[in-house]
């Protein structure tokens, strides 16, 4: 049976990354505080496996104390008693007692079974927390599993486990069936011990945009163009500033690319968002009136600290605000200033 346990931890190690020493370490805990519900809670419990020989052997230690000086049997012996088993036990020294396994209680075994299955399943989560946190803040693809008629949730398999996108991190009015396969952005990881899931996906988040334009743009990617600041109202209108740092390079025409070619991998992964791209300025003036786009602003003044004041012909106000304020929202969101668009 000693056998059977190493040669079954050595294709646990080989099928699911859990390494062998982690799990010879909780085997350990797991057999000696099933000994303590034997023995008894204060005993001192030493385990010896040895992956070597398959072998494995469990002890019950006690400190020798003077005679009449036992305090607790369960992890003291006396002298005389102990100088009985061994004339080498000594004072200050232990005495084992070799303890057989296959008599523990029912309970006790099960006990033991629970702390080990406890242990696979922390590995296995810890295994998937680093993983995920190698991918944090980046877009992973994902297929879809499962779909909750009922919430709207999918069930995503992302390569390295099963994960939720929730309703509310999908973009609006999209629909999705399983085997579908689709990115999301990973916006959250919850490590350590934390309950819940251990990673959040989002399809909704600014940052997914943020990505999407690093993954089709070259000129993202080897840093000519970038990407200062973006703005979303998921499922309606994204407002991405852009700035190249070389005088030859256009950022807007290089994010639009060849007959619209960049820009529209990008929207049809957004299900008919609406993006809007935009030439970022040093100067906050000229910044939020590219921004406002696409209405055609007159002037604009800051009259304080991170509050402007925007004039706009009248045919154009209404574009500049937007439907319900979206596009006034939205740049305020982008600038981080306070915008007050006047006919």
């Amino acid at each position: 049976m000693n056998a059977e346990l190493f040669t079954s931890l050595d294709l646990l190690e080989k099928e699911s990354g859990i390494s062998k020493e982690y799990m010879l370490t909780k085997i350990e805990e797991a057999l000696a505080n099933a000994c303590r519900k034997e023995v008894g809670a204060t005993a001192l419990i030493r385990v010896h496996l040895d992956p070597v020989k398959c072998d494995m052997k469990v002890f019950h230690r006690r400190l020798v104390v003077p005679d009449g000086e036992v305090v607790d049997p369960k992890c003291e012996i006396g002298l005389t008693e102990a100088k009985s088993l061994s004339r080498r036990n000594k004072l200050g020294g232990y005495v084992e007692t070799e303890l057989k396994t296959k008599t523990f209680r029912r309970f006790s075994a099960q006990t033991g079974k629970q702390m080990i299955i406890q242990a696979i399943r922390t590995a296995e989560r810890e295994k998937q927390t680093k993983a995920y946190e190698e991918k944090r803040e980046e877009i992973i693809t994902a297929v879809v599993d499962k779909v909750d008629m009922i919430s709207g949730n999918l069930i995503l398999d992302t390569g390295t486990g099963y994960a939720t996108l929730i309703k509310s991190e999908q973009i609006p009015g999209e629909v999705h069936d399983v085997g579908d396969r689709i990115k999301v952005f990973v916006s959250e990881v919850n490590s350590g011990e934390t309950r819940g899931p251990i990673v959040s996906l989002s399809r909704v988040h600014p940052n997914f945009v943020k990505r999407l334009f690093e993954l089709e743009i070259p000129e993202i990617q080897d840093g000519t163009i970038v990407i200062k600041g973006v703005s979303r109202e998921a499922g309606s209108r994204t407002k991405i500033a852009v700035q190249s740092r070389d005088e030859n390079v256009d950022a807007i025409g290089s994010c639009i690319g060849k007959n619209g070619m960049r820009i529209n991998a990008i929207l049809s992964e957004l299900s008919g968002e609406k993006v809007d791209i935009i030439r970022y300025s040093d100067s906050i003036e000229e910044f939020i009136a590219e921004a406002l786009s696409p209405a055609k602003v007159i002037s604009v003044v800051m009259d304080a600290e991170r509050s402007a004041k925007v004039l706009v012909s009248p045919d154009q106000l209404s574009l500049a605000i937007g439907k319900e304020g979206q596009n006034a929202k939205l740049v305020a969101r982008l600038t981080g200033c306070k915008i007050d668009i006047k006919a």
